[in-house]
């Protein structure tokens, strides 16, 4: 097998596990108060991560990066963006709100590229200007049809689009930065415990063998995906591991519908139409893009 097909296979492995597997995993653990099980999350995750920072030999770049002041401030703002990420789709999965999840991550490139614009100057093409209108006009027909912003959708989107823009702005490897960002984290999920245990409200231990172990795997969970989707981006182009990702709030979608039996009616399809749509443009439009800039160098070559 060929490194880029290969490249491909744990593409898809990674964006299957985020969008199929996790959600299960999530939904596993809804009776468990959402706070608890992202502790569990943050905690287990920093004890995997330790080895895996021996076994691929990233213990010296750890070092380097703990003493860079300006980095370990950028990490700070990432690691609220991932905590609020983690936290309100763990919520939104034990309160049946998977789909508003699938469109919160359909709605995320849109969001990346936008704040590409405004932080950066990035120069948008005109397809992709037309992309994001006809989002826009997606959450407002949500809201006029509701009554109510997508909130959900909204805060992952754009707490994920942060979080990406700051980690490609300081390129720190996902391991060690995860690390570091789990690390930040553990003061904050040990006083949650105490929190939670003060006030007999902790949940490991407490519950059912079957949810302790549940909760055990939290880590798992977590780093699993991103060892995956580190093969995949190290063996293909970006440009080509971008059009993956919309295989991760596909599979919530059809979750969703199919196994958790969430509403879908004429105004969500309706609002979903819009997404796919502009996802459509936006697809074809970076396509486009490609090909051109290969023919460039080619002919400049």
């Amino acid at each position: 097998m060929s490194e880029n097909r290969l490249g491909q296979v744990y593409a898809v492995l990674a964006f299957l596990f985020w969008g199929a597997i996790a959600p299960i995993y999530f939904k596993q653990v809804s009776s468990v108060e959402p706070l608890e099980v992202l502790i569990h999350r943050i905690f287990w995750s920093f004890i995997i991560l330790i080895p895996l920072l021996f076994i691929t030999k990233q213990v010296d770049i750890f070092k380097i990066i703990i003493k860079d002041v300006k980095k370990l401030k950028y990490l700070a703002f990432s690691t609220f963006f991932i905590s609020l990420n983690w936290l309100v789709f763990i919520w939104a999965v034990a309160n049946e709100r998977i789909m508003e999840t699938a469109f919160g991550y359909y709605i995320n490139p849109l969001v990346s590229v936008f704040l590409g614009y405004v932080f950066f100057g990035e120069r948008m093409t005109r397809y992709q200007n037309f992309a994001i209108l006809i989002a826009f006009l997606a959450v407002l027909y949500q809201l006029i049809s509701l009554g109510s912003l997508p909130l959900v959708s909204l805060t992952l989107a754009l707490s994920f689009a942060f979080y990406g823009m700051i980690r490609k702005k300081i390129n720190v490897g996902s391991i060690v930065g995860l690390f570091i960002e789990t690390l930040i984290l553990m003061p904050f999920a040990l006083l949650g415990i105490y929190y939670l245990m003060i006030n007999d409200k902790i949940s490991f231990l407490n519950s059912s063998e079957y949810i302790n172990i549940m909760l055990s795997l939290g880590g798992i969970i977590t780093i699993t995906p991103l060892l995956l989707f580190n093969g995949a981006a190290t063996r293909m182009k970006l440009s080509t591991l971008g059009f993956f990702q919309y295989l991760g709030p596909t599979c919530a979608f059809l979750l969703a519908i199919f196994i958790y039996k969430e509403e879908f009616n004429s105004d969500k399809l309706i609002t979903f139409s819009l997404i796919w749509l502009a996802l459509v443009i936006f697809s074809l439009d970076s396509l486009n893009t490609k090909n051109k800039n290969k023919k460039s160098k080619e002919s400049n070559s």
